[in-house]
């Protein structure tokens, strides 16, 4: 039966051809892994590499914080760039994107000369490289940046402006006549004064006379426009504007402006920045973008790469997923979301179901046309990805749903020409939630008993869109070296309920891996689910 994913027309051979892909390079940032080769090696081991999070001081949140130093890939951005290439990713960018350039530069390693291929195949190279919850560490600074410079420059025009003094001189009578004004946050219980201080604040500086006069002022700098030629002209511009800007400032005595306070890099690390900049540095010209779908990141954009291929738009992509360090809004996000643990120990998929642990870092690969690219001397790595599935729950935004994960398998088998019966190991998506019953249920829905089942979160934690990629890497890196890497579940720790579903875990110690394909799902928050088929390469 030939695969129907890989099955395409050609009338120049008179026939039809088997299209197939293969890995030609990756590259890891995770949790006490700075790199694809650490991340191996500490495959090997059964330890949790999680670890105490600091955000809040002390607290008993365990994440899975990356290890990770921009520093490493300095001379290999010096090589093409100029020296200040190196200072501008590292001043602008998000660790977000950082991890995902180290990991594009790991990526171009295994396979000598992929680099240059890349750039030469011009549009032909795609990058699809998404992220989660995205530039989270950037809008938190910026924001707190934000909330002080606006406190301070409400408050200074407030006491500028004659209507408050007024205001404090009539009667209480008087003042309740006036509902609009806020109430005095002096006289509020302690908890409620800093909103009522802030809205106090704003209240009185948005009807400052000299408040309007110095915002006349700023318009006239502002509407001075670039004379003569553009390009000499416009740098001539902005010198004169900051030159009166100063003065302005000088003049009123005032305060920086809030919106002078946000950062730049608040635009400058949107969710597609991570793939633009790996555009930009691998001097990659075909499409970059950002598929973004939560948890089920890496496993779209590896459907999304082997589905341009196979139409013939692309000779390889550049696929991956990204995430921040934990802070503590994700882990805060997370919690109230109930469905992170917190009570300082490591909780593992398929136990005591107490919750998942935060994660950042980053999974990136390289797919290619295999033909393609054996031709020119690449070899590929780990295992075959065969096909994908994706679905969508249509449900619920947390709980997963039986018809949406099982329709993203049975997809992935229909495409894949492999039955559920021929499937050697299976990794889970779990949790440590309620909701890995249900998936090791839907697993035995369709797989048999005799199914080797790994789920890994336990190890590095789970990354909202790039715990997909680091699964996925694992099972193929174990493949490579024929075994199933351990994980820090022990056999008498499984719970019982799911125990009686199915048996056959692969707990704290390697075993063999099983001949035969392997199959991988992620459910991600929306509902959105993708199935991936891989089967070990012919002459391993």
């Amino acid at each position: 039966m030939i695969p129907s994913r890989c099955v395409e027309s050609t009338p120049e051979k008179g026939g039809l051809v088997l299209r197939r892909v293969g890995i030609f390079g990756w590259g890891i940032v995770a949790p006490r892994s700075p790199n694809v080769e650490a991340f191996a090696r500490n495959l090997a081991s059964s330890e949790s590499w999680l670890s105490p999070f600091e955000g809040y001081g002390p607290n008993n949140f365990l994440v899975g914080h990356p290890e990770f130093s921009f520093e490493e890939y300095r001379d290999w951005i010096n090589a093409r760039f100029p020296s200040s290439r190196f200072r501008q990713l590292q001043e602008k960018m998000d660790p977000t994107t950082l991890y995902a350039v180290g990991s594009f530069i790991q990526s171009l390693g295994q396979n000598p000369g992929i680099e240059e291929e890349l750039q030469r195949l011009g549009t032909q190279t795609h990058v699809y490289v998404g992220c989660g919850i995205g530039n989270v560490l950037t809008i938190q600074q910026s924001t707190l940046a934000l909330d002080r410079a606006q406190r301070a420059w409400d408050r200074f025009w407030a006491e500028r402006n004659p209507g408050m003094a007024a205001w404090w001189d009539k009667t209480p009578e008087e003042r309740a006549a006036t509902p609009d004004v806020p109430g005095d946050p002096a006289t509020l219980p302690p908890e409620d004064r800093s909103d009522a201080d802030r809205a106090w604040w704003h209240y009185w500086a948005g009807s400052c006379p000299d408040l309007r006069a110095y915002l006349a002022g700023l318009a006239e700098i502002e509407a001075m426009t670039v004379a003569g030629d553009v390009e000499s002209g416009k740098m001539s511009l902005l010198k004169e504007k900051q030159r009166r800007f100063g003065q302005l400032q000088k003049r009123w005595g005032a305060p920086q402006p809030p919106w002078l306070a946000v950062s730049a890099n608040v635009v400058w690390n949107l969710h597609n920045t991570p793939a633009a900049q790996i555009s930009m540095l691998g001097r990659i010209t075909g499409l970059a973008f950002a598929p973004v779908a939560a948890c089920s990141t890496f496993g779209v954009a590896l459907k999304l790469a082997m589905d341009a291929i196979e139409r013939g738009e692309a000779k390889a992509v550049v696929v991956g997923a990204t995430d921040p360090p934990p802070n503590t809004l994700s882990v805060g996000g997370f919690y109230s979301a109930r469905v992170v643990s917190t009570d300082g120990t490591v909780s593992k998929p398929l136990t005591g179901m107490r919750g998942t642990h935060v994660a950042g870092g980053s999974a990136l690969w390289i797919v290619g046309d295999l033909e393609h690219m054996t031709a020119r001397g690449f070899k590929p790595l780990g295992m075959e990805p065969v096909a994908v599935g994706v679905s969508s729950d249509a449900d619920h935004i947390i709980t997963p749903s039986v018809d949406g994960p099982t329709e993203a398998m049975r997809q992935a088998f229909e495409a894949s020409g492999i039955r559920p019966d021929e499937i050697a190991t299976w990794d889970l998506h779990a949790t440590a939630t309620p909701g890995d019953y249900q998936e090791v249920h839907n697993l035995r829905s369709i797989l048999p008993d005799s199914v080797l089942v790994t789920a890994r979160k336990g190890t590095f934690g789970h990354g909202m869109s790039v715990a997909g990629g680091w699964e996925l890497t694992a099972q193929y890196l174990g493949y490579e070296q024929g075994v199933l890497f351990p994980t820090p579940l022990s056999r008498g720790e499984l719970n019982q309920q799911i125990a009686a579903l199915h048996r056959d875990f692969v707990c704290d110690e390697a075993v063999p891996a099983p001949a035969g394909p392997a199959g991988k799902l992620s459910m991600g928050v929306g509902g959105i689910n993708a199935c991936v088929i891989s089967r070990p390469w012919a002459n391993r």
